[in-house]
């Protein structure tokens, strides 16, 4: 099939795509100018930080480090609802009890500090420990982000697209999807991409919002992850995970 012609658009995951097909109220000029020149001159001090937490990523996956991985899939499932510093914070507060590969449920939730749901979650990490030669071969052996966010989703009680795909992009496998939490869709809604910030996200609802992302980083000409990134940046201070 030939791929049309027109100047604005893109491809992503084989579709062609342009800004007109994914909104029905398109960014007015003016309003993305005033953003890009925000965001560019943001990226543009924060850039160095940004790429070198990417090849840390990178090189989590690479290592093929239990640990690591198992760490940064614990972190992934801890974040719905509660904040990822106090996430970070209770996979090592994990780790240093010993809990992280040997702890139950009981003991695994009254270690998770500040963290929303400790009690389901404690059950998603002990499944999610079974599971982890699998996941870990499927990392090795799949490349493609779209079939392991798929298989994660499907197979990680705990985990929906969200965290599936912060969890690869944790691992350096994930830089081509797009980690909808409240700041990227708050920031989203800010730019005019999308109209209002949903209440609930189904799967459908995701990859819509997401190819919105990825033609908002097309057009700031913004790598998506460095993007990502960014407006966590932007909206906490940090680049952080």
């Amino acid at each position: 099939m030939r791929r049309p012609h027109h100047p604005g658009a893109f491809e992503v995951r084989g579709q062609v795509l342009t800004f007109d097909t994914l909104s029905t109220s398109p960014i007015p000029p003016d309003i993305f100018n005033n953003h890009a020149s925000e965001i560019k001159t943001l990226w543009a001090g924060a850039r160095g930080e940004l790429l070198k937490s990417l090849e840390n990523f990178r090189l989590c996956g690479k290592s093929n480090n239990k640990e690591k991985i198992f760490s940064e899939m614990t972190y992934c499932l801890l974040t719905p609802q509660s904040k990822a510093v106090y996430c970070w914070a209770a996979v090592g507060g994990l780790k240093k009890k010993g809990l992280l590969f040997k702890g139950d449920s009981q003991k695994i939730a009254a270690a998770l500090k500040k963290v929303r749901f400790p009690n389901n979650k404690s059950r998603y990490i002990m499944e999610a420990r079974t599971k982890l030669p699998e996941i870990m071969g499927f990392l090795k052996l799949e490349n493609d982000p779209v079939k392991l966010r798929n298989w994660l989703v499907k197979n990680i009680r705990g985990y929906g697209f969200k965290e599936a795909s912060h969890f690869l992009r944790n691992v350096g496998k994930g830089e081509k999807l797009a980690i909808l939490d409240r700041h990227i869709l708050r920031n989203l809604k800010n730019f005019g991409a999308i109209k209002e910030i949903p209440q609930a996200i189904s799967g459908k609802l995701y990859l819509e919002i997401e190819k919105k992302f990825m033609l908002f980083a097309k057009r700031l000409k913004i790598p998506p992850a460095e993007l990502d990134l960014l407006l966590w940046y932007k909206e906490t201070g940090k680049v952080f995970k």
